[in-house]
């Protein structure tokens, strides 16, 4: 087979499989587990229902193999059957459940996401961006370490000067490079123009928001790094828990954490604001801050506070504030009622999402990025 067959082959078989994925997105994203990230640009997918080649037993009479015994029996060295061993089950005549793991890259992941969800490409804002020192292989140089040799212009050149100096015996066709035939791959630093992100996840972590509620915002958040991901070269991610206070910490204290305290989600909200003064200056980075909760808070004057700090501080500086609210048998849900109400005629940097179950994190992702923003 031509390794043109084999690559054609291969880029069908891996469009089947992202036709397959997309068509059952809304399960992946449901559930997190199905997908097990692999290294940092990779994820592992399990695929069912892929049929793979097995054996079945013949009604002919005769064969190889035939002998005294059933099909199952246990047989010794030279092939007899074992006698007064028990096996251990009956065998069956159905097949079993197989399936293919297939990996994929973030990129790819996201591009299915986008057509899915019909997720517009996101415009970075403002025209400030940062400028990163890049190395790129520009040519080559006749003098450089043995680790950027470059072995195909080496051999060309040991070739010319073997046939211009007659040395070469097309029957015996022995090149070996010298010293001055050695090439080597040069470059030179660059100045590129990057445009960077950053995530700030915040999270309630009072006593009414339990497990699964956290299990959620784990699996919606893998979605949403990966679709900012494939927008923005560079990305980080912050991670700030809050019951009454607020903290920033790593992502494993973020998603296991829980307290048995109050809410004030202004806690977290001037900790945002602290960490994008101090760390990322709005004219160079693109802010996406998503906060999580039950929508529980301790008191109205409170939530009149979060307001007055989304619009005066947090909306002038950041790309997109989202606010998802996971249902909790524990929680009020009245957080979500008053941002509606307050901003009943909507915001261009605010998107608002209600996430019921696992089943509303696909629509609540589309509630997100939708802006393109």
């Amino acid at each position: 087979m031509s390794l043109f067959n084999i690559q054609r082959d291969h880029a069908r078989f891996r469009n089947i499989i992202k036709g397959k994925i997309k068509q059952d997105l809304k399960k992946y994203i449901s559930n997190g587990d199905m997908i097990v990230r692999k290294g940092k640009d990779t994820v592992s997918i399990p695929m069912p229902q892929i049929e793979i080649p097995r054996f079945k037993f013949g009604k002919g009479e005769g064969g190889v193999g035939q002998g005294d015994g059933k099909p199952g029996d246990e047989v010794d060295a030279n092939g007899q059957p074992q006698q007064g061993k028990e096996g251990g089950g009956q065998a069956g005549d159905q097949p079993g459940e197989h399936s293919l793991e297939v990996d994929l890259t973030l990129q790819e992941l996201a591009e299915i996401l986008a057509d899915e969800l019909e997720l517009p490409r996101i415009e970075p804002k403002g025209k400030e961006i940062l400028e990163k020192d890049k190395d790129r292989y520009t040519g080559i140089a006749h003098q450089g370490p043995n680790s950027l040799r470059n072995f195909k212009r080496s051999f060309q050149e040991a070739l010319k000067r073997q046939i211009a100096s007659g040395t070469y015996d097309p029957e015996n066709p022995i090149i070996v490079p010298v010293r001055r035939d050695l090439r080597f791959r040069s470059w030179k630093t660059t100045q590129e123009m990057d445009a960077n992100a950053v995530i700030i996840y915040m999270m309630d972590v009072s006593g009414s928001m339990g497990d699964e509620q956290k299990e959620i915002v784990r699996t919606e958040s893998f979605w949403l790094d990966t679709w900012l991901r494939s927008q923005y070269k560079g990305l980080e991610t912050r991670y700030i828990i809050h019951d009454t206070v607020a903290r920033e910490v790593d992502e494993k204290t973020f998603y296991s954490t829980r307290e048995s305290g109050g809410t004030l989600i202004s806690s977290a909200y001037k900790t945002c604001m602290k960490l994008i003064e101090t760390d990322y200056p709005p004219e160079q980075w693109n802010i996406y801050p998503f906060h999580f909760s039950d929508g529980d808070n301790w008191s109205g004057e409170d939530t009149k506070l979060c307001f007055e700090i989304l619009q005066k501080q947090l909306f002038p500086k950041i790309n997109m504030f989202c606010y998802g609210q996971v249902e909790s048998r524990y929680g009020s849900g009245q957080f979500l009622k008053d941002l509606q109400e307050y901003f009943k005629e909507g915001h261009d940097k605010l998107a608002l999402s209600k996430i019921e179950n696992k089943e509303g994190i696909m629509k609540s992702i589309k509630d997100f990025l939708g802006k393109g923003k």
